[in-house]
């Protein structure tokens, strides 16, 4: 049970204010950060109702996919497909795979294309896990990790693909992927960035702190340090992305001048009960901001990256004892 006066990460009850910020639900929290282990926490920590609500369809999506539109679907598909080949170069025959939190499992299903593998996933109960599961190529465990029992010393490889900020136990499942992955397994997580310019220059309205949803957060450094505790030592970092930060960029500038947050992304997502009280010229306004600023921030994002400061990082461990 986590203490709820203390660190999300590790139950530490002496914690600052960084700053304050609100959900698409009007909900009021403020990220706190850890003088014990330096993590940065959603606080106070949302209630059982309140992750359930977020958790509905809206944001799972209703149906075949989480996006109403086939092209953005089609876009995440494309570094889908380009994680799982680098994925699979690092793989021998027959290595035992777990994506932890795989959504609706493609990132899987394509690297079943580029190798024989056996294939391990986890996901919570929702739309995602539905579409998981009509994915023959994988072994999937609908739950928590530490439900699904998996034995120890496994793994060849784990991932946690944006999962980590999730997680309502991050310690437990940090101790718990130790003890499953092989000697020399591969790990690769991906989070975003509290230390990113991203994150400085927007505080509540970055989109990345997706509240109540995301939780925890590290930064890289911190997080590096944290791992070898656990017996993982860093084999690279990167902090690029244009899946991820350019976008993140874009819906950050429309929160800090909008009086909702995150309408864009919400509409790429179908939630019209959210939508039911903004103008059609606002979105569109919106939507037009994107397409015109999104090569700018790409452009932004690759020197953003070069200092290490980009709106998320992705790391890849190898365990060593």
């Amino acid at each position: 049970m986590h203490n709820t006066k203390g660190c999300r990460f590790c139950a530490c009850e002496k914690h600052e204010k960084c700053f304050e910020l609100s959900d698409i639900f009007g909900d009021k929290y403020s990220i706190q950060h850890c003088s014990n282990c330096s993590a940065y926490f959603l606080y106070p920590p949302p209630t059982k109702e309140q992750l359930a609500k977020a958790y509905d369809e809206s944001y799972y999506g209703k149906g075949d996919e989480k996006f109403s539109s086939s092209f953005f679907e089609d876009v995440l598909d494309v570094f889908r497909k380009k994680r799982a080949k680098k994925t699979a170069k690092s793989l021998k025959t027959g290595a035992k795979v777990l994506d932890v939190g795989c959504g609706n499992g493609k990132y899987l299903h394509f690297l079943s294309k580029y190798g024989n593998f056996q294939l391990f996933a986890t996901e919570l109960l929702g739309n995602s896990a539905k579409r998981a599961a009509k994915i023959p190529d994988i072994n999937l465990h609908i739950g928590t990790i530490e439900s699904a029992n998996f034995p120890e010393n496994y793994f060849d490889a784990i991932s946690l693909f944006h999962v980590f900020e999730h997680l309502e136990e991050p310690q437990k499942t940090l101790k718990i992927i130790s003890k499953i992955a092989k000697k020399n397994a591969r790990v690769q997580l991906s989070f975003p960035n509290i230390d990113s310019y991203q994150a400085k220059r927007f505080k509540g309205d970055w989109l990345h702190l997706d509240p109540p949803r995301h939780l925890l957060y590290f930064k890289p450094n911190d997080f590096i340090s944290l791992m070898k505790e656990y017996g993982f030592e860093l084999e690279k970092t990167s902090y690029f992305s244009i899946e991820q930060n350019p976008f993140g960029m874009v819906q950050s500038i429309l929160n800090r001048l909008s009086s909702k947050r995150d309408m864009l992304f919400e509409s790429m997502k179908g939630n019209k009960n959210y939508l039911s009280d903004v103008k059609a010229s606002q979105l569109f306004f919106h939507k037009c901001f994107f397409y015109c600023s999104f090569p700018l921030f790409v452009i932004s994002d690759f020197f953003a990256s070069m200092l290490k400061k980009s709106a998320t990082v992705k790391f890849i461990f190898i365990k060593k004892n």
